[in-house]
């Protein structure tokens, strides 16, 4: 299949711009609790994805490269705010802020400090019906690094609106997690072939530690 997609001319690589921002989807404890509805912990990828997300985090703040997380969270008591999203996955619950479960909050290790910007949403997308675009423009950024949860979801759909608003997405494999084998490296795959690079943990911790190019 990789060598067919090459010849019909998918799989180029897109490479880094100068100026990467490493964006954090989603990493809560709803992804990485036993018995929580959105569990990952099935999936031995996803369950080690959190300790490479934490090394790219490291590597970031070490260099002063922006570091922002979203988070999704709905404020109606009916999960009206959710819309239509609703109506597919009742496992948003854990996301109303009248929710008593605490699955919406930071893993340990992988928490936003003073000065990083949080993104709340409600769909899957870290752009859509949010700032992320026009906060990445102020800041002058070319580059999104992408890593969370799932892959197959919020993950996919970010990846899709960065490249479509003009930054170039790279998507760090090992810090992504999802449910299974299939759906995981299927997803990586397509994004590798149409939308983004998919990178290693040691390439992305190389240009996070890089940072930005000096004025």
């Amino acid at each position: 299949m990789i060598a067919e997609y090459k010849a019909s001319g998918f799989g180029n690589v897109m490479g880094w711009g100068a100026k990467p921002v490493l964006l954090m989807i989603d990493v809560c404890k709803a992804y990485w609790t036993e018995g929580s509805p959105l569990s990952t912990l099935s999936h031995a990828p996803s369950a080690a994805a959190p300790d490479v997300m934490r090394k790219l985090v490291a590597a970031a703040r070490a260099s002063g490269t922006p570091v922002v997380w979203t988070a999704v969270e709905y404020t109606h008591p009916e999960m009206k705010d959710a819309g239509l999203f609703w109506l597919k996955s009742k496992s948003l619950a854990a996301f109303n802020v009248a929710d008593d479960r605490g699955l919406g909050g930071w893993l340990e290790g992988l928490e936003p400090v003073e000065g990083e910007l949080v993104v709340k949403k409600k769909y899957a997308s870290a752009f859509f019906g949010t700032n992320l675009a026009t906060d990445l423009a102020v800041l002058g950024a070319d580059t999104v690094v992408l890593c969370g949860v799932s892959t197959s979801g919020c993950v996919r759909a970010s990846t899709l609106d960065a490249m479509q608003s003009g930054y170039r997405p790279m998507v760090v494999a090992a810090a992504c997690g999802d449910r299974s084998d299939e759906i995981q490296n299927a997803n990586l795959f397509d994004l590798n072939a149409k939308y983004a690079d998919v990178v290693t943990e040691a390439e992305a911790v190389e240009h996070l530690k890089a940072g930005w190019p000096k004025a």
